[in-house]
């Protein structure tokens, strides 16, 4: 017999964010690290699957290293004797700044003998504000906040954050030489970009400032941007050679796409689609809308998963995130279309938080849209004012996990049932 919709559509993204799981993942990379005898081992965890990164190292490496974690404000998880620091994201705040002070500061030590070892997650871009010279923290955060309310996808977001950082676009690397460098990086940047994933602190950046200043006036953001930052975007470009460095891969938003199919297969005629969910929320939506009305009828139980990342284009002042923004999107449609087959549909952020909300997304059906204006509230007033959260609550549709420890973009699954 079938599974419940509701119920598989939470057991199928929990199996992508345990495809995901950080410590794991580190655990199954990091057998052939070996190093220096003489040398330190020096470890920077940084995002947030950070401790549990740290730890799936520790258990290869030993306790004779020397680390440092950041993570997010709501990862409480700890190491005993290892430094700590919970900053701020998706704005920056002082904690963060004070973390990549420390971390410059323990690279300033570095000999050829040691060995620093980066493990990077989504999120330490914003976690690990560097600023560059004649920047303020302030104006940092100035900048997150119109990079976030742009509409710009993450890729664009941290090919500008790297031109006013001295830790992205390789920074990171500078600052450790003459000590190499391994890093291994748990990709929540569809496609897999690594000079996207955190703004890339091991590898070459992805523009410059020309290009950087660019994009920021054709989404018309550069009026909008503390002058400390138009000043430094419109210095001249530099081109330098970075160090060598060790870049592996330990998890991304495909396989977590995988593992969820995997897990529907024995009750669902599974689709699996290649192309990612990226780009506009709403015309994301609009994909899904046609993929499912493409499908309909089904003759049997079907499920079909994404992957990706959407960006949503802030039209409001109400709270909530792209992934509850798609859901409500969907929800609408069924509301309208009132198809005759059973319709379930789940967007979820694998890290547990969608937008500054507690929720990871929603999982939403043809009843979703009535159910918020039985609770008093009108649905479509909400949704123009970016309010998905308000709407998705009262219908009692919000997806909350918690956070994960993990973060691999995100995941969308629809069912259908005759």
């Amino acid at each position: 017999m079938t599974r419940n919709p509701t119920d598989a559509l939470r057991s199928a993204f929990q199996a992508a964010i345990d495809q995901a799981d950080p410590e794991a993942a580190i655990a199954r990379h990091m057998t052939t690290l070996s190093h220096n005898a003489n040398g330190r081992v020096i470890v920077i965890a940084a995002g947030k699957a950070a401790p549990a990164m740290l730890r799936g190292a520790m258990a290869h490496l030993g306790e004779d290293i020397e680390a440092l974690c950041v993570t997010h404000q709501e990862n409480q998880d700890r190491i005993e004797n290892i430094l700590f620091f919970n900053s701020g994201h998706p704005i920056p705040d002082d904690v963060g700044l004070v973390a990549t002070q420390k971390i410059s500061e323990i690279l300033a030590t570095t000999t050829a003998d040691d060995h620093v070892i980066a493990l990077i997650s989504g999120g330490a871009s914003a976690l690990l504000p560097a600023p560059a010279q004649g920047i303020s923290l302030a104006d940092k955060q100035a900048l997150n906040a119109a990079l976030l309310a742009s509409g710009l996808d993450i890729v664009e977001m941290n090919m500008i954050r790297q031109q006013v950082s001295t830790l992205k676009g390789g920074g990171l690397l500078r600052q450790a030489a003459p000590a190499p460098v391994s890093a291994y990086i748990l990709s929540d940047v569809v496609g897999d970009d690594l000079r996207a994933i955190a703004s890339g602190p091991t590898v070459a950046p992805l523009g410059t400032k020309t290009s950087a200043r660019e994009r920021l006036k054709q989404v018309g953001a550069w009026d909008t941007l503390p002058a400390s930052i138009q000043n430094h975007l419109q210095g001249p470009d530099v081109n330098d050679d970075l160090p060598d460095a060790s870049n592996t891969l330990v998890g991304s938003n495909r396989q977590s796409v995988e593992a969820a199919a995997a897990h529907l297969r024995s009750d669902f005629n599974v689709i699996t689609i290649n192309e990612p969910l990226v780009g506009d929320v709403g015309t994301a939506a609009e994909t899904i809308i046609a993929a499912l009305d493409n499908h309909l009828p089904v003759s049997i139980p079907t499920a079909i998963v994404w992957g990706g990342e959407t960006t949503v284009q802030l039209r409001g002042d109400g709270r909530g995130g792209r992934n509850q923004e798609m859901a409500l999107l969907v929800a609408q449609h069924l509301n309208a279309q009132n198809p005759s087959q059973t319709v379930h549909f789940l967007s979820g952020g694998t890290d547990g938080r969608d937008g500054p909300t507690d929720a990871a997304g929603a999982i939403v059906d043809a009843g979703t849209w009535p159910r918020i204006f039985d609770a008093g509230l009108d649905p479509a007033a909400l949704l123009a004012n970016n309010d998905s959260y308000a709407a998705l609550q009262a219908s009692g549709d919000l997806l909350i996990t918690g956070a994960t420890g993990t973060n691999v973009a995100d995941i969308q699954t629809l069912i259908v049932q005759p």
